[in-house]
Protein backbone atom coordinates (compact mmCIF):
# COMPACT_ATOMS: atom_id res chain seq x y z
CA UNK A 1 0.00 0.00 0.00
CA UNK A 2 1.40 3.41 -0.86
CA UNK A 3 0.79 6.73 0.54
CA UNK A 4 -2.03 7.61 -1.39
CA UNK A 5 -3.70 4.13 -0.57
CA UNK A 6 -3.24 5.15 2.81
CA UNK A 7 -6.29 7.95 2.15
CA UNK A 8 -9.49 5.98 2.86
CA UNK A 9 -12.56 6.94 1.05
CA UNK A 10 -14.88 9.52 2.97
CA UNK A 11 -15.34 8.51 6.45
CA UNK A 12 -18.94 8.35 7.45
CA UNK A 13 -19.75 9.04 11.14
CA UNK A 14 -19.39 5.58 13.11
CA UNK A 15 -15.75 5.43 11.55
CA UNK A 16 -14.65 9.22 12.36
CA UNK A 17 -16.14 8.56 16.07
CA UNK A 18 -14.07 5.35 16.35
CA UNK A 19 -11.34 6.92 14.82
CA UNK A 20 -11.39 10.21 16.87
CA UNK A 21 -11.17 7.48 19.78
CA UNK A 22 -8.04 5.88 18.47
CA UNK A 23 -6.55 9.29 17.60
CA UNK A 24 -6.71 10.36 21.28
CA UNK A 25 -4.33 7.50 21.44
CA UNK A 26 -6.03 5.92 25.20
CA UNK A 27 -3.24 3.40 25.14
CA UNK A 28 -0.90 6.81 26.28
CA UNK A 29 -2.61 7.65 28.88
CA UNK A 30 -0.28 5.09 30.64
CA UNK A 31 2.28 7.62 30.41
CA UNK A 32 -0.17 9.93 32.93
CA UNK A 33 1.00 7.51 35.52
CA UNK A 34 3.61 9.56 36.69
CA UNK A 35 1.59 12.36 38.38
CA UNK A 36 0.67 9.51 41.26
CA UNK A 37 4.48 9.60 42.03
CA UNK A 38 4.08 12.70 44.44
CA UNK A 39 0.76 10.85 46.13
CA UNK A 40 2.74 7.78 46.76
CA UNK A 41 6.39 8.63 47.55
CA UNK A 42 5.06 11.88 49.36
CA UNK A 43 3.37 9.40 51.83
CA UNK A 44 -0.11 10.13 51.19
CA UNK A 45 -1.36 7.44 49.01
CA UNK A 46 -3.98 6.27 51.38
CA UNK A 47 -5.48 9.55 52.22
CA UNK A 48 -8.83 10.39 50.42
CA UNK A 49 -8.12 14.01 49.68
CA UNK A 50 -5.37 13.74 48.22
CA UNK A 51 -5.95 10.60 46.17
CA UNK A 52 -9.30 12.15 44.61
CA UNK A 53 -7.16 15.28 43.64
CA UNK A 54 -4.85 13.30 41.87
CA UNK A 55 -7.40 11.19 39.85
CA UNK A 56 -8.42 13.87 38.73
CA UNK A 57 -5.12 15.27 37.89
CA UNK A 58 -4.83 11.76 35.79
CA UNK A 59 -7.81 12.61 33.69
CA UNK A 60 -7.17 16.21 33.25
CA UNK A 61 -3.85 14.82 31.99
CA UNK A 62 -5.06 12.36 29.62
CA UNK A 63 -7.86 15.14 28.28
CA UNK A 64 -4.82 16.72 27.61
CA UNK A 65 -2.11 14.82 26.17
CA UNK A 66 -4.95 13.41 23.58
CA UNK A 67 -5.23 16.93 22.61
CA UNK A 68 -1.92 17.04 21.93
CA UNK A 69 -1.89 13.42 19.84
CA UNK A 70 -4.88 14.96 17.93
CA UNK A 71 -3.02 18.36 16.80
CA UNK A 72 0.09 16.24 15.87
CA UNK A 73 -1.53 14.04 14.03
CA UNK A 74 -3.00 16.97 12.34
CA UNK A 75 0.15 18.81 11.48
CA UNK A 76 1.80 15.42 10.42
CA UNK A 77 -0.53 14.14 8.19
CA UNK A 78 1.45 14.37 5.24
CA UNK A 79 4.48 13.09 6.56
CA UNK A 80 2.52 9.98 8.23
CA UNK A 81 1.13 9.21 4.64
CA UNK A 82 4.67 8.48 3.18
CA UNK A 83 6.06 6.81 6.92
CA UNK A 84 5.52 2.85 7.06
CA UNK A 85 3.34 2.36 9.73
CA UNK A 86 1.99 5.89 10.91
CA UNK A 87 0.19 5.94 7.73
CA UNK A 88 -2.56 4.02 9.19
CA UNK A 89 -3.33 5.96 11.75
CA UNK A 90 -7.00 7.68 11.43
CA UNK A 91 -6.45 10.93 10.36
CA UNK A 92 -3.54 10.11 8.00
CA UNK A 93 -6.02 7.52 6.26
CA UNK A 94 -8.41 10.38 6.12
CA UNK A 95 -11.06 8.17 8.58
CA UNK A 96 -11.44 11.42 10.94
CA UNK A 97 -11.29 14.84 9.06
CA UNK A 98 -8.57 17.83 9.85
CA UNK A 99 -11.31 19.95 11.15
CA UNK A 100 -13.50 17.43 13.24
CA UNK A 101 -10.12 16.60 14.89
CA UNK A 102 -9.22 19.94 15.68
CA UNK A 103 -12.83 21.18 16.79
CA UNK A 104 -12.20 18.22 19.38
CA UNK A 105 -8.74 18.96 20.35
CA UNK A 106 -9.84 22.49 20.88
CA UNK A 107 -12.88 21.43 23.17
CA UNK A 108 -10.76 18.29 25.22
CA UNK A 109 -8.48 21.91 25.97
CA UNK A 110 -11.38 23.90 27.09
CA UNK A 111 -12.49 21.32 29.19
CA UNK A 112 -9.09 20.37 30.97
CA UNK A 113 -7.66 23.22 31.81
CA UNK A 114 -10.73 24.93 33.10
CA UNK A 115 -10.44 22.07 35.59
CA UNK A 116 -7.05 22.10 36.24
CA UNK A 117 -7.43 25.72 37.23
CA UNK A 118 -10.56 24.69 39.07
CA UNK A 119 -8.84 21.77 41.10
CA UNK A 120 -5.67 23.97 42.08
CA UNK A 121 -4.26 26.94 40.81
CA UNK A 122 -0.88 25.70 40.80
CA UNK A 123 -2.11 22.28 38.83
CA UNK A 124 -3.63 24.48 36.63
CA UNK A 125 -0.21 26.61 35.74
CA UNK A 126 1.77 23.28 35.20
CA UNK A 127 -1.04 21.69 32.91
CA UNK A 128 -0.99 25.16 30.92
CA UNK A 129 3.23 24.92 30.99
CA UNK A 130 2.46 21.52 29.70
CA UNK A 131 0.41 22.21 26.73
CA UNK A 132 2.77 25.04 25.79
CA UNK A 133 5.88 22.49 25.99
CA UNK A 134 3.68 19.99 23.63
CA UNK A 135 2.92 22.29 21.09
CA UNK A 136 6.19 23.95 21.06
CA UNK A 137 7.86 20.15 20.60
CA UNK A 138 5.10 19.67 17.43
CA UNK A 139 5.43 22.75 15.71
CA UNK A 140 8.98 23.22 16.03
CA UNK A 141 11.57 21.21 18.39
CA UNK A 142 10.22 17.93 16.88
CA UNK A 143 12.42 18.75 13.68
CA UNK A 144 15.92 19.85 16.29
CA UNK A 145 17.75 16.81 16.47
CA UNK A 146 18.89 15.91 20.53
CA UNK A 147 16.45 19.04 21.58
CA UNK A 148 13.73 17.08 20.69
CA UNK A 149 14.09 14.22 23.13
CA UNK A 150 14.64 16.87 25.63
CA UNK A 151 11.77 18.62 25.16
CA UNK A 152 9.98 15.27 25.38
CA UNK A 153 11.30 14.41 28.78
CA UNK A 154 10.36 17.85 30.17
CA UNK A 155 6.68 16.47 29.93
CA UNK A 156 7.09 13.37 32.08
CA UNK A 157 9.18 15.72 34.54
CA UNK A 158 6.43 17.86 34.59
CA UNK A 159 3.79 15.23 34.58
CA UNK A 160 5.51 14.29 38.14
CA UNK A 161 5.62 17.72 39.06
CA UNK A 162 1.90 18.08 38.51
CA UNK A 163 1.38 15.77 41.13
CA UNK A 164 2.58 17.89 44.03
CA UNK A 165 0.38 20.78 44.66
CA UNK A 166 -2.53 18.21 44.36
CA UNK A 167 -1.30 16.09 47.47
CA UNK A 168 0.44 19.71 48.92
CA UNK A 169 3.89 17.35 49.07
CA UNK A 170 6.22 18.35 51.98
CA UNK A 171 8.75 15.41 51.62
CA UNK A 172 8.71 14.43 47.78
CA UNK A 173 12.70 14.35 46.82
CA UNK A 174 14.15 16.52 44.15
CA UNK A 175 16.04 12.93 43.40
CA UNK A 176 13.12 11.41 42.12
CA UNK A 177 12.63 14.16 39.23
CA UNK A 178 16.41 13.60 38.21
CA UNK A 179 15.31 10.22 37.94
CA UNK A 180 12.09 11.00 36.40
CA UNK A 181 13.75 13.18 33.63
CA UNK A 182 16.44 10.62 32.96
CA UNK A 183 13.67 8.06 32.39
CA UNK A 184 12.30 9.84 30.01
CA UNK A 185 15.47 10.32 28.37
CA UNK A 186 16.52 7.15 27.93
CA UNK A 187 12.80 6.08 26.71
CA UNK A 188 12.76 9.19 24.09
CA UNK A 189 16.01 7.99 22.81
CA UNK A 190 14.94 4.09 22.60
CA UNK A 191 12.46 5.31 20.50
CA UNK A 192 14.37 6.89 18.38
CA UNK A 193 16.45 4.23 17.72
CA UNK A 194 13.71 1.86 17.20
CA UNK A 195 12.40 4.38 14.81
CA UNK A 196 15.73 4.67 12.78
CA UNK A 197 16.02 0.75 12.70
CA UNK A 198 12.79 0.76 11.54
CA UNK A 199 13.56 2.84 8.31
CA UNK A 200 16.27 0.55 7.55
CA UNK A 201 18.08 3.00 5.14
CA UNK A 202 14.43 4.73 3.94
CA UNK A 203 14.04 8.07 3.98
CA UNK A 204 12.55 9.94 6.72
CA UNK A 205 10.63 12.62 6.04
CA UNK A 206 11.30 13.76 10.17
CA UNK A 207 14.27 16.13 9.70
CA UNK A 208 15.61 15.33 13.19
CA UNK A 209 15.56 11.32 12.71
CA UNK A 210 18.37 11.56 9.51
CA UNK A 211 20.84 13.51 11.80
CA UNK A 212 20.53 10.58 14.49
CA UNK A 213 22.69 7.56 14.00
CA UNK A 214 22.93 4.30 15.98
CA UNK A 215 26.29 4.58 17.41
CA UNK A 216 25.64 8.15 18.54
CA UNK A 217 22.51 6.83 20.29
CA UNK A 218 24.04 3.67 21.68
CA UNK A 219 26.31 6.08 23.63
CA UNK A 220 23.36 8.49 24.67
CA UNK A 221 21.79 5.51 26.05
CA UNK A 222 24.33 3.76 27.77
CA UNK A 223 25.43 6.98 29.39
CA UNK A 224 21.73 8.19 30.53
CA UNK A 225 21.48 4.46 32.08
CA UNK A 226 24.50 4.46 34.43
CA UNK A 227 23.21 8.00 35.18
CA UNK A 228 19.94 6.90 35.88
CA UNK A 229 21.01 4.11 38.06
CA UNK A 230 23.28 6.57 40.37
CA UNK A 231 20.71 8.81 40.41
CA UNK A 232 17.70 5.77 41.97
CA UNK A 233 20.45 4.88 44.16
CA UNK A 234 21.63 8.81 45.79
CA UNK A 235 17.72 8.87 46.09
CA UNK A 236 17.39 5.44 47.80
CA UNK A 237 19.95 6.52 50.76
CA UNK A 238 19.43 10.27 50.78
CA UNK A 239 15.90 11.44 51.02
CA UNK A 240 15.17 13.10 54.52
CA UNK A 241 11.66 10.90 54.74
CA UNK A 242 13.46 7.42 53.91
CA UNK A 243 13.94 4.87 56.86
CA UNK A 244 17.10 4.79 58.64
CA UNK A 245 18.46 1.97 57.77
CA UNK A 246 18.29 2.43 53.97
CA UNK A 247 15.70 -0.43 53.48
CA UNK A 248 14.88 1.57 50.33
CA UNK A 249 18.44 0.32 48.80
CA UNK A 250 16.28 -2.97 48.47
CA UNK A 251 14.29 -1.65 45.36
CA UNK A 252 17.03 -0.78 43.35
CA UNK A 253 17.65 -4.60 41.96
CA UNK A 254 14.11 -4.23 40.53
CA UNK A 255 15.46 -1.08 39.01
CA UNK A 256 18.19 -2.44 37.68
CA UNK A 257 16.81 -5.13 35.93
CA UNK A 258 14.00 -3.05 34.43
CA UNK A 259 16.33 -1.11 32.94
CA UNK A 260 18.46 -3.86 31.44
CA UNK A 261 15.13 -5.61 30.12
CA UNK A 262 14.41 -2.36 28.16
CA UNK A 263 18.01 -2.17 26.87
CA UNK A 264 17.46 -6.34 25.76
CA UNK A 265 14.09 -5.56 24.12
CA UNK A 266 15.76 -2.20 22.17
CA UNK A 267 18.71 -4.08 21.35
CA UNK A 268 18.19 -7.74 20.97
CA UNK A 269 14.43 -7.64 20.23
CA UNK A 270 14.54 -4.17 18.43
CA UNK A 271 11.80 -3.13 19.73
CA UNK A 272 10.82 0.22 21.94
CA UNK A 273 9.16 2.48 19.61
CA UNK A 274 6.38 2.55 21.70
CA UNK A 275 7.75 2.12 25.48
CA UNK A 276 4.16 2.41 26.33
CA UNK A 277 2.54 -0.55 24.48
CA UNK A 278 5.96 -1.98 25.48
CA UNK A 279 5.19 -1.82 28.88
CA UNK A 280 1.72 -3.31 28.50
CA UNK A 281 2.80 -6.04 26.72
CA UNK A 282 5.82 -7.22 28.17
CA UNK A 283 5.07 -9.36 31.12
CA UNK A 284 8.86 -9.24 32.91
CA UNK A 285 8.54 -5.65 32.91
CA UNK A 286 5.14 -5.76 34.26
CA UNK A 287 6.47 -7.85 37.12
CA UNK A 288 9.19 -6.04 37.74
CA UNK A 289 7.21 -2.89 38.28
CA UNK A 290 4.49 -4.54 40.03
CA UNK A 291 7.79 -5.54 42.08
CA UNK A 292 9.55 -2.76 42.73
CA UNK A 293 6.07 -0.54 43.23
CA UNK A 294 4.85 -2.97 46.66
CA UNK A 295 8.50 -3.17 48.18
CA UNK A 296 8.94 0.68 47.42
CA UNK A 297 5.32 1.16 49.12
CA UNK A 298 6.38 -1.48 52.52
CA UNK A 299 9.25 0.60 52.71
CA UNK A 300 7.49 4.18 52.76
CA UNK A 301 4.71 3.12 54.74
CA UNK A 302 5.50 0.47 56.69
CA UNK A 303 9.03 0.94 57.49
CA UNK A 304 9.59 4.81 57.24
CA UNK A 305 9.36 7.15 60.35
Amino acid sequence: MDSKEAVAAPPNALRSAWGLVRSMRPKQWTKNIFIFAALVFDGKLFQVGPLVNTLIGFVVLCLLSSAVYLVNDCADVNADRAHPTKRNRPIARGEVPISLAIVWAAALVVISLATAFATNAAFGAIALTYLATATLYTFRVKHVVILDVILLAAGFVLRVAAGTPLVEAERFSPWLYTCMALLALLIGFGKRRAELVELDGRATTRAALGQYSLPLLDQIIAIVTGALIVSYTFYTFSAPQLPANHAMMLTVPFVVYGLFRYLYLVHVKGEGGAPDELALKDRPLQITFISWALAAIVVLYLMSP
